[in-house]
């Protein structure tokens, strides 16, 4: 019988996923091995995005965290690239997932060129339908660029995810943080009214758009960023520095080529 065919040794199911460290098929339903408590690794554990135009995203689990919790949307359409970063709330449950369709929902919205505020507030509902109750509400931050084919950045954000250009190392955005660091905006179903914080201009020379999470910005004092290379090369760069550096938390960069190098 279908239900029958599980081992009598150790009681999990024939064919079930083995654990990529002590190789017990006894991996559970959420990624963990049951025998040595391993997460196992997922495609989300390091990825990359290269677009066609050179524009490129690069994310990655960090050195001491057991999952991504970081997520960034990359694409092109008409001639204009859009990018959306999402860093889950640590605090909250099934960051993930929140992060996920965040990103999703939101890049595919600015994809069809709808305005910053109408794609945040479709990313809103969407990580506000993962939560059964206000205590079981998955989180995550946002920030979210448009780069058109003439040149002018849109950007959007709640949180701490943040935006810079470069060369330069300039900050286009303001943390919604207080003091001891806690976060005071966010998407989820216990976020309450949050305002998306808007800027849009047109870069006056070539340089380079950088959107990225916390897991690299917070290395960032004192940092020489790249002046050669591929974008997709100074996103590795960027993270090997962010994993040298401790790479306590999940990484996510994206490199975006303005003005002249745009395409």
């Amino acid at each position: 019988m279908a239900g029958d065919t599980y081992c009598e040794a150790c009681g999990h199911a024939l064919g079930a996923p083995t654990c990529s460290s002590c190789g017990a098929a006894a991996v559970d339903a959420e990624g963990y091995c049951e025998r040595c408590g391993l997460r196992q690794p997922t495609g989300r554990d390091h990825a990359e995005i290269v677009l066609p135009g050179g524009a490129a995203a690069v994310t990655d689990k960090g050195l001491r965290r057991s999952r991504n919790e970081d997520a960034v949307s990359l694409l092109e359409t008409g001639g204009t690239v859009v990018t959306v970063v999402c860093d889950g709330v640590g605090s909250s449950p099934r960051a993930d997932e929140a992060s996920a369709v965040a990103v999703e929902t939101a890049g595919a919205a600015l994809a069809r060129g709808l305005p910053q505020e109408e794609a945040f507030e479709l990313a809103g509902r969407a990580v506000a339908k993962l939560a059964t109750s206000l205590d079981d509400a998955p989180a995550c931050t946002y920030v979210s660029a448009a780069v058109a084919r003439d040149g002018r950045v849109t950007l959007g954000w709640a949180g701490d995810t943040r935006a810079y250009l470069l060369p330069g190392g300039s900050l286009l955005t303001e943390d919604d943080v207080v003091e001891t660091g806690e976060i005071t905006a966010w998407l989820g179903a216990d976020a309450g009214d949050v305002d998306l914080h808007l800027r849009a201009f047109t870069p006056e020379r070539p340089g380079m758009l950088l959107v990225c999470s916390d897991g690299l910005w917070r290395y960032l004092d004192g940092y020489a960023f790249p002046a050669t290379g591929t974008p997709i090369e100074m996103a590795r760069e960027m993270l090997r520095h962010a994993l040298d550096s401790g790479g306590q938390d999940n990484v996510t960069i994206v490199l975006i080529p303005l003005g002249e190098s745009h395409g």
